[in-house]
């Protein structure tokens, strides 16, 4: 990739906001509404209340619920998607039971969750570990059950069964699925992150924003919003490295079927 390249790149990906930015800072120049935030105030509040102990004290617990809900939803969700996947009598047994327990958003299931397990950490990253779930498991389900029947009949004559097969075939071609569902819990998992932490919550990013509302601090409030978006922005970037190397073969087969019409 070249210097043009990636000079265009970031033009491209910063062009955007930068003007959203300087429309927000023309239209409250005058303003006198202390609910209304100024980007500049925005900024200041940034590095001013959030760069310090409720760095360590409110956002690291939310990162750390966030990691472990949407890890452990991504490991059950493969696993369990794999094993449905490639049982049609599995298929047929939690088709019900999937749909059923899918349709019910996760947020209403924080009071039960509060009553049962208790306020501490197991609730919030258990909520946000069953909305980041379905999507993933769902996806991995699809994949499984979309290969090739051609490649899965020549690895069967030519003998590849078990986890052979599992690893050199079955995973291989639902990777594109799986990663599809994985893109689709990370914005879940963080809008869990946040809802769990604004109820019985006595720390985290969600519990520090409806603090700062209370005290009617809004320009450190929508500081808190802000992280909240740089953390989506990061984590996206992350999952794009990452799908990038994971799926090299798939996007290079693209890109080659681009050229070739």
């Amino acid at each position: 990739m070249t210097t043009r390249s990636i000079g265009m790149r970031l033009v491209y990906a910063l062009a955007l906001p930068v003007l959203i930015i300087a429309v927000w800072w023309v239209a409250t120049l005058n303003e006198t509404n202390p609910f209304v935030p100024k980007p500049g105030q925005i900024v200041s509040d940034f590095f001013g209340s959030w760069f310090g102990p409720l760095l360590v004290q409110q956002v690291l617990p939310s990162l750390y619920r966030l990691g472990v809900g949407l890890i452990s939803a991504i490991v059950v969700g493969v696993v369990l998607g794999v094993v449905v996947g490639s049982s049609r009598v599995a298929r047929k047994l939690t088709g019900p039971l999937f749909e059923f327990i899918r349709a019910v958003p996760p947020p209403v299931l924080l009071p039960v969750l509060l009553l049962v397990i208790g306020i501490d950490d197991r609730s919030k990253i258990f909520l946000i570990f069953l909305g980041c779930l379905w999507p993933i498991l769902l996806n991995t389900i699809d994949g499984v059950r979309g290969v090739d029947q051609v490649l899965a009949d020549t690895t069967r004559t030519y003998g590849v069964t078990g986890w052979q097969k599992l690893r050199r075939f079955v995973l291989p071609a639902s990777l594109p699925r799986i990663m599809t569902g994985i893109r689709l819990a990370l914005p879940i998992a963080i809008i869990l992150m946040v809802v769990s932490e604004m109820y019985a919550a006595i720390d985290g990013l969600g519990y520090q924003i409806m603090l700062f509302k209370q005290i009617f601090q809004i320009g450190p409030m929508w500081a808190g919003i802000v992280i909240i978006g740089l953390i989506g922005i990061v984590l996206a970037w992350i999952f794009r490295v990452i799908e990038r190397r994971v799926l090299a073969w798939y996007f290079g087969q693209r890109e080659v079927e681009t050229s070739e019409r």
